[in-house]
């Protein structure tokens, strides 16, 4: 549902139409989306139309890229470690 909200302003019917479920369902899903600040619903006389607010995103986002940091730099030590001992990952171009 972010994905399609992403792209811009979705009616609850257009967000659920892509998944096998309800129209009660999908309100469901969207009021989670809602509750956690990801998404802003207003009412246009009987349709319910939806938009994304990214801004709570930002937090994971600069989470995710000190994790990304970090486990690159692990993981690249473990690489380091293996590699006189023949254990490295094969596929990577190494200077001959």
């Amino acid at each position: 549902m972010l994905r399609s909200l992403a792209m811009g302003e979705r009616s609850v019917g257009e967000l659920a139409a892509p998944f096998a479920m309800s129209l009660a369902g999908a309100s469901k899903h969207i009021k989670v989306l809602e509750r956690a600040g990801l998404l802003r619903r207003q009412l246009n006389g009987r349709t319910h139309i939806c938009r994304m607010d990214p801004k709570p995103l930002s937090g994971a986002e600069e989470w995710l890229r000190l994790s990304e940091a970090f486990w690159n730099g692990r993981l690249d030590a473990l690489e380091a470690a293996l590699r006189p001992a023949g254990l490295a990952p094969e596929g990577k171009d190494e200077p001959q």
